[in-house]
């Protein structure tokens, strides 16, 4: 029998990796498919990137000749001079889709996040993670029509939710449909969406909400995440909105259901104002400590929805039933982009012309500014 050897790779070609993972321009399996690597082992190197850094700039300098310090000064100039003319070259334009335009992916000299930031442009405007996760066209359709279905009838779980394809013509076993239904992020049992799974390790905070009369702007703000299906795959929406005011101040989109989507969200609505309560369910995405921390910091009071419970986050739900039955169902976006675009369409709609009964006919943008 002839053993495998394991392939080592150089640490110079493990930190490039990880970088080009860490800047978010590529998906992890588009990475693994280029430099013939496994999409876990690029994950893997990415974390630890990601953990090493604060060690690197915790530790104490050592003493360095100051004529070692002349190359690297150089270099840093140079580098500074080559950013400086290539924004030069690009500043004859403005506004948001023509600075979305400026930025070249393949520049291997400067950075995305780099372009952004000598732009003036949020990254999170042009960031869509890659592609749309993908599934075979049997599975998408069987997860638009779950999406749909669950949407009207989100007390289904995954037995009925078998039953209900059943009888659509589709023979499907419960394994599937359960698979499926955890794929898209929803909870074959509780009454809630289960788009972010908690970790055990992380620490809960009490619901803040029960019989509080919301009576302001900014008072409560809550967030969660919903799937969006495609033709060729699927991604997350994340949005945080103003209870009092139905106001959705941010929005993301993601191919996977990481934090960081969630996170770049958080940073985009606290850049405008602050709320006193911040209202979120427990999954890894809002319990973990890179989200929080923002919060925390502002000394905002962090709240928590208890387990299965979907009222908690009544009017996050009913906003996804809105985009939902408003929108992406009645529209097809064949790539991220389109579906990014339909969106920030839809929103602008939502908040400043969409009537809402609830708000005496007003429009959120209104209420909450009004």
């Amino acid at each position: 029998m002839t053993v495998r050897k394991r392939k080592r790779h150089a640490p110079e070609f493990k930190a490039q990796v990880a970088l080009e993972a860490y800047r978010g321009d590529k998906t992890i399996n588009q990475l693994a498919s280029e430099h013939g690597l496994a999409a876990v082992q690029i994950s893997q190197w990415k974390r630890q990137l990601l953990k090493q850094v604060p060690e690197l700039f915790g530790r104490t300098a050592p003493v360095i000749d100051p004529d070692e310090l002349t190359a690297p000064l150089y270099q840093e100039i140079g580098r500074l001079k080559m950013e400086l003319d290539w924004l030069k070259k690009k500043s004859g334009s403005v506004g948001v889709d023509h600075l979305r335009m400026l930025v070249d992916p393949k520049n291997l000299d400067i950075s995305v996040r780099r372009q952004c930031e000598l732009l003036g442009l949020n990254r999170s405007t042009l960031y869509y993670r890659g592609q749309p996760a993908q599934e075979s066209a049997e599975n998408l359709l069987l997860m638009e029509l779950i999406d749909k279905q669950y949407t009207a009838t989100p007390f289904y779980g995954s037995r009925k939710m078998t039953e209900w394809l059943k009888i659509q013509g589709h023979l499907v076993n419960r394994k599937r449909t359960q698979r499926l239904m955890r794929l898209m992020g929803i909870e074959g049992v509780a009454p809630k969406p289960g788009t972010s799974l908690r970790n055990k390790e992380h620490k809960v905070y009490p619901y803040l909400l029960r019989g509080l009369e919301i009576n302001r702007p900014n008072q409560v703000w809550s967030t969660d995440i919903t799937y969006c299906a495609m033709p060729q795959g699927f991604m997350y929406l994340v949005a945080i909105i103003d209870w009092y005011s139905r106001y959705v101040i941010s929005w993301e989109l993601s191919n996977t259901l990481d934090a960081d989507f969630c996170i770049r969200a958080l940073e985009q609505a606290l850049e405008l104002t602050e709320p006193e309560i911040f209202n979120t369910d427990q999954g890894c995405q809002f319990t973990s400590q890179d989200f929080l921390t923002p919060l925390l910091d502002r000394e905002i009071k962090v709240s928590m929805d208890g387990k299965g419970r979907a009222l908690d986050n009544i009017f996050v739900e009913r906003l996804w039933r809105s985009v939902k039955y408003e929108w992406l169902y009645l529209n097809e976006f064949r790539t991220v982009a389109e579906l990014y675009q339909g969106l920030e369409k839809y929103f602008r709609f939502y908040n400043a012309e969409r009537l809402h009964q609830s708000l005496n006919y007003k429009t959120p943008q209104a209420i909450h500014f009004g």
